[in-house]
């Protein structure tokens, strides 16, 4: 790949009663061009990925980043929305900018404010990037549709119960450890594991913690030409893997638990890459539900079809096991403002790779990847990062 990240920022997620989503996209914007020791005039071209949909009144979001300086004033930018991946089809666009010469400097900006709106029109919102002519009607909207997910695993597979609360367990203790995470306390396997007025059922099998939260927040990321930032950055993460993937829509014309789409992705980036599964150091991955982590062990190749379970059950997951799956604490723990998500996997996977991720450090990472996905496992994204510079 010929881009490399050169900077970037990110805000705490969760409930931020004092950002709008202009202040959000401001704070970012300025703070990553800094922090890739630029300056606003520098920049060609800005992606800014915002899934919207009627989370903030204003669609029209695009030039929001333009408000962070007049000297971004006239620079394109252009706001891309691709359901849960939105953040990472951002970051794709500005790749392929620097891909095609258009662009030598790209800014990408995910965020999201998502806790204007409450309750039934939070489902309304998100179950439309459902495929509605076949599952509008699935009760309690998207956790309903992983619901589904969950209870086809079960019945082919065998209740795994324990191993969905222990993924929620392992993602909540390791963002304990996140300044950024929107739930910092670590719950503990016997609070997941049982319903309680404060776990209830939300779409069974699936608990409330089972279940990410609505969230609001913000990151950004600068990429540079790949030789432009070997000889004039002050750090450079490169890609040695970025793929882009999409299913058929609808659920009915898919196995279901197979996520098919996300092995795809995987399988590419390792063909791209020359790397396996075993060259990576940790992984973040899109945990919007616990069974989606569940399901992603097997799709990546962590574990034959039907055994995903064993790779939590058996420690390999944890930050200190075989493959550190979302030291983060994940999108469970660390909230998932959807515009934002994939962008920040991009950011705490640079961080890793630089050393300076505190309290989340994997000792020693070498090689980070990262599946974000969007939909009922409909479009799949998978990078692998490495430190250049």
């Amino acid at each position: 790949m010929n881009a490399c990240i050169v900077g970037w920022a990110h805000t705490p997620f969760g409930r931020l009663e004092q950002e709008d989503i202009e202040s959000l996209i401001r704070r970012v914007t300025l703070e990553a061009i800094a922090d890739a020791g630029l300056e606003p005039k520098d920049i060609d071209e800005i992606y800014l990925g915002h899934f919207g949909e009627g989370f903030v009144k204003e669609r029209f979001l695009s030039s929001l980043p333009l408000q962070a300086s007049d000297d971004l004033r006239f620079t394109p930018s252009t706001r891309v929305e691709n359901a849960c991946a939105t953040g990472s089809a951002a970051l794709h666009q500005g790749l392929n900018s620097i891909a095609a010469g258009r662009s030598k400097v790209v800014l990408v900006v995910g965020a999201e404010k998502m806790t204007e709106v409450r309750g039934p029109q939070v489902a309304d919102i998100l179950i439309g990037s459902a495929y509605l002519k076949e599952e509008g009607d699935v009760l309690a909207g998207f956790a309903g549709i992983f619901g589904s997910m969950a209870q086809t695993y079960f019945d082919r597979y065998g209740d795994q119960s324990d191993a969905l609360a222990r993924i929620a367990a392992k993602n909540h203790r390791n963002g304990v450890e996140n300044p950024y995470a929107q739930f910092r306390k670590d719950l503990g396997y016997e609070f997941c594991r049982e319903v309680s007025d404060r776990n209830p059922m939300v779409a069974p099998p699936l608990k409330r913690s089972d279940c990410s939260a609505v969230s609001d927040g913000a990151a950004a990321v600068v990429l540079m030409d790949r030789d432009m930032a070997k000889t004039s950055a002050k750090k450079a993460i490169g890609f040695r893997a970025a793929e882009h993937v999409n299913d058929f829509k609808p659920m009915s014309k898919r196995d279901i638990i197979a996520f098919e789409g996300c092995a795809k992705a995987w399988q590419q980036a390792f063909a791209t890459s020359g790397l396996t599964l075993d060259d990576l150091s940790l992984v973040e991955t899109h945990d919007c539900f616990t069974v989606a982590e569940l399901l992603e062990y097997e799709a990546m190749g962590l574990t034959p079809k039907g055994q995903g379970a064993r790779a939590i059950n058996e420690g390999w997951t944890e930050k200190g096991g075989k493959l550190p799956v979302n030291p983060s604490g994940g999108l469970k723990a660390k909230g998932h403002p959807i515009g934002a998500t994939g962008v920040s996997m991009h950011v705490l996977a640079s961080m890793q790779l630089t050393g300076t991720a505190g309290g989340i450090q994997v000792p020693n990472a070498e090689l980070v990847g990262i599946f974000n996905m969007g939909g009922a496992a409909v479009t799949h994204y998978v990078s692998i990062l490495e430190r250049v510079r």
